[in-house]
């Protein structure tokens, strides 16, 4: 039989953005950053109230289909738990569509508010499966949860029938790497990006992206140096070009210049990952052409705060 929450019980959740692939691990690499969003949720005597401001506010639905509250009731059943009512306020600082993680923190933030107001009942995998599962990728949202790196995969059962099953595990960041996120002033979504990518590659560019993907498991943990040679991938940006032609100028051109500069996500973000900061008259340029410039630290997992 659930537990009802009692009302006025309250969960603060801090939760990072993340960048996914890091080159050329597709949909299998992730990075947690230190740009948030925060949610609270409060248990209320009946109803939904869903308030948001900041990145999407006045674009996102507030009722049942915000993907928080989504999120949210997922988690509270994964936990047995039910509540009477909530309140939902999101203040947002991640961009939405930008390949930043934005849906996957929302998720990651639901979940984890969900955990906090049934006192912690649910661990970091059963998290991170719940969360996935709207992204159908664990990389955005694992690493949301878990902080740092994360190396994530799926299993997807040959019967159709059952659920996908999404793993990550938690890959400690160098201290010295950076990241600095180069925001162009347009959404890309993460359907019509995907959508350009061939049914199928070459041998040889699939064992030109396991060997980089190696290789950028070294470089986020033990030799930043290899950043360059890690972030190399021939499985999706070259394709992923013709729709994101700005994005694709800036990554070229980055990368010429010896920055470790890729597609983050689905994008329009190019993120660099650096021991280095960008020089001081790129980032300008970048500027004066509408891109919003971020540098930005590796960031922990999400945080909750539960009191009442």
């Amino acid at each position: 039989m659930s537990v009802e929450i009692p009302v006025g019980r309250k969960a603060s959740v801090k939760v990072p953005a993340s960048s996914a692939n890091l080159g050329p691990g597709f949909d299998t690499l992730g990075l947690a950053l230190s740009l948030y969003d925060h949610v609270e949720v409060e248990v209320v005597e009946s109803g939904l109230e869903v308030v948001v401001s900041g990145e999407g506010e006045g674009e996102v639905p507030l009722d049942e289909r915000h993907l928080v509250v989504k999120a949210l009731r997922a988690a509270l059943k994964a936990a047995d738990v039910t509540a009477p009512g909530l309140r939902v306020v999101c203040t947002n600082a991640i961009p939405q569509s930008r390949g930043m993680g934005s849906s996957a923190s929302a998720a990651a933030a639901g979940v984890a508010a969900a955990n906090g107001l049934a006192d912690f009942a649910l661990d970091n995998d059963t998290m991170v499966q719940l969360a996935s599962t709207f992204e159908g990728h664990p990389d955005n949202a694992a690493a949301s949860i878990l902080g740092a790196g994360i190396v994530s995969w799926t299993n997807t059962p040959i019967d159709g029938r059952t659920a996908p099953q999404y793993f990550a595990r938690r890959i400690e960041v160098h201290p010295d790497i950076k990241a600095t996120a180069f925001i162009p002033d347009f959404h890309a979504s993460t359907e019509a990006v995907r959508r350009v990518l061939p049914s199928d590659i070459s041998h040889l560019d699939a064992r030109f992206n396991v060997s980089r993907t190696a290789v950028m498991t070294v470089a986020l943990r033990d030799d930043p140096s290899l950043l360059w040679e890690g972030t190399r991938d021939r499985m999706h940006q070259t394709y992923r070009a013709e729709v994101l032609p700005v994005t694709a100028e800036w990554v070229n051109r980055l990368r010429n210049l010896g920055y470790p500069a890729y597609l983050s996500g689905a994008g329009p973000t190019i993120m660099v990952l650096s021991t280095n900061p960008v020089e001081r008259s790129l980032v300008e340029e970048a500027q004066g052409r509408g891109m919003k410039v971020l540098e930005l630290d590796v960031a922990g997992p999400v945080t909750v705060e539960v009191s009442g």
